[in-house]
């Protein structure tokens, strides 16, 4: 078995945290650390790790200043509770990047919006509708 765990810079992890918890539709906790936390499935399986910018001497989360955040990264969640997500994503956000619509090539419904730190979040249904 194998595994990703997908870690982006943030200013506020306390915030992003938040942010994520709100459109998985998770029960509010507070991050391990000020400086890290891991949004987690039910199973316990590592769906983000957020890291704030310049905590610790990883060159590539040194600082949002050397690339734009979302610079070359889209972060794709499928979600078995798509019009849930749907709804929190709505209530966090006043604009979507993508509104819902169809992926001819998954045939499943997606849609984009950005987090606190501008990267882009696409949730996709995990099953056609």
């Amino acid at each position: 078995m194998k595994r990703t765990w997908t870690i982006i810079g943030v200013a506020d992890v306390t915030r992003s945290f938040n942010w994520y918890q709100t459109v998985f539709g998770q029960v509010p906790a507070a991050p391990a650390h000020d400086y890290f936390g891991q949004i987690l499935d039910t199973d316990g399986t590592v769906l983000l790790c957020l890291h704030q910018w310049g905590a610790h001497d990883h060159p590539s989360l040194e600082s949002p200043v050397h690339a734009a955040p979302g610079n070359g990264l889209l972060l794709f969640f499928r979600v078995d509770d798509f019009d849930e997500s749907l709804q929190r994503a709505r209530s966090l956000v006043p604009v979507f990047e993508e509104e819902p619509q169809l992926n001819p090539n998954t045939g499943t419904m997606e849609f984009t919006l950005r987090d606190p730190d501008g990267y882009y979040v696409m949730i996709s249904a995990l099953d056609a509708g």
